[in-house]
């Protein structure tokens, strides 16, 4: 058992198999499913291009991914699962499906001291890879802090987690912790989240109105015994359309199938921006036709429509790109339109305590119920000790790129977010008649300073 009380960091790398976020095993369950067979690639790009890698550095991150297939789920693992997460299915083992480059900048010596670009590539079914994401990106992040960036500590860690949580606290806001994908690494997670746990205790004895509700991390809510937060990502979107291949209706399907998987009011938070908010709402609005084998659908139903929207059916939305104070007046406009008068807004684009405040007035004004999903400004905030700036985190992304032999793309509602075939991101804009939009904040190779 990890003892979370020790000032000794956690062994190095990933160590769970539940080191993940919940929406990778959701999707899993769904893909596992309706696409048990579909062979997919992921690719990896790294938006802060200025960080790279010594050969040493890589060749530590390559010997963590190689431990990855080491990893089996645990029995004590599997009955938190089984109690928290019963819509979840056992997951199957990873697999080496992995490539990894290191590619020199000049003259390549063999040196360990060599600095150079690297590049990650997956490959294999889908339902056997969409574990790889977050580990290797976490794994990505902490080589990068373990051999490049190193003039930091894990002192203060919880307490500066604390104070952040208790001003979000005091604001009302109703948090959660997304920070696993780019965390400095798994300890300083560990400790932000006890600094979060012990702001929440304290916030209650003080009647604080707001809340932390949980984090992403399945691996910490099992060693804190709270249940796991989150529901779906833009790759079951992304991945539903290229296997589908008609952009006009695969929205639609990708809701069908969630619902099919899960049922209705079961991990209810959509996700808007995969191909831009405006195509996903006019899907959302649409009335809910049941596949087969949808639980606790009515009898019989089978192929038949419901009386309800998918509007209706899910608790809410997230919002991931873009301007969020439009996103809540675009939002307020189609639930009026749909005769409904409130659900919960999902924020958890590189949010901070001071865009957490200020988007919780914008959306309580319009009517809706807002919380919020905050990341790396939680697990990867730290100073450099020499210089005294901000050691800022590395933005790194994995995203879809195929799937069943098809490019997968995302056109979000900012254009710095977009990825995928550029050819087939212009089709598809043609096709959906998106509205191409830019964001003052949406300079993805400074999301956290440079």
């Amino acid at each position: 058992m990890l003892d979370f009380n020790s000032s000794t960091p956690f062994p190095e790398g990933v160590i769970s198999f539940l080191d993940t976020d919940l929406y990778k095993l959701t999707m899993q369950c769904a893909v596992l499913k309706y696409h048990p067979d579909v062979p997919v690639t992921y690719a990896f790009t790294n938006r802060t291009p200025e960080k790279k890698l010594s050969r040493k550095a890589f060749e530590w991150l390559r010997t963590q991914i190689s431990k990855l297939g080491n990893i089996s789920l645990s029995e004590d693992e599997l009955r938190y699962l089984q109690t928290h997460c019963n819509y979840l299915r056992v997951p199957p083992l990873p697999r080496e499906q992995i490539v990894t480059e290191f590619q020199p900048i000049g003259e390549d010596t063999g040196s360990p001291d060599d600095i150079g670009d690297f590049q990650i590539h997956v490959r294999g079914k889908w339902v056997d890879t969409i574990l790889y994401e977050i580990p290797l990106l976490a794994l990505t992040s902490e080589a990068y802090f373990r051999f490049m960036d190193t003039e930091w500590s894990y002192d203060g860690q919880e307490e500066q987690a604390y104070n952040k949580g208790m001003q979000l606290l005091e604001a009302g806001c109703i948090t959660s912790e997304f920070g696993t994908r780019r965390r400095r690494d798994y300890h300083t997670q560990a400790l932000v989240f006890r600094g979060l746990v012990k702001a929440n205790q304290e916030g209650e004895k003080k009647g604080f109105p707001g809340k932390i509700s949980g984090t992403s991390n399945v691996h910490l809510a099992m060693r804190f015994n709270i249940p796991p937060i989150g529901t779906v990502a833009h790759e079951w979107f992304m991945g539903t359309a290229a296997i589908e291949n008609n952009y006009q209706e695969a929205t639609e399907k990708a809701l069908q199938r969630w619902v099919g998987c899960f049922g209705e009011g079961v991990l209810g938070i959509a996700l808007t921006d995969t191909f831009g908010t405006p195509a996903f709402l006019k899907a959302f609005s649409q009335p809910i036709k049941y596949l087969p084998d949808t639980p606790n659908a009515p009898a019989a139903a089978d192929g038949a429509v419901s009386s309800r929207t998918y509007a209706e059916v899910f608790t809410g939305v997230r919002q991931d790109s873009g301007d969020p104070a439009e996103f809540v007046k675009l939002m307020r406009k189609f639930y009026d339109s749909q005769g409904i008068k409130s659900k919960t807004l999902v924020f958890s684009d590189s949010l901070n305590i001071e865009k957490c405040i200020e988007y919780k007035k914008v959306s309580e004004e319009a009517g809706f119920a807002p919380t919020f999903g905050v990341g790396t400004f939680l697990t990867n905030d730290f100073t450099n000790l020499k210089t005294g700036k901000k050691s800022s985190p590395m933005n790194i992304v994995i995203k879809l790129s195929s799937a069943d032999g098809n490019p997968a793309i995302k056109i979000s509602d900012n254009a710095g977010k977009n990825t995928g075939d550029q050819a087939k991101v212009d089709e598809v804009k043609k096709q959906l008649g998106y509205q191409e939009k830019e964001w003052e904040e949406g300079d993805e190779t400074a999301r956290w300073g440079k």
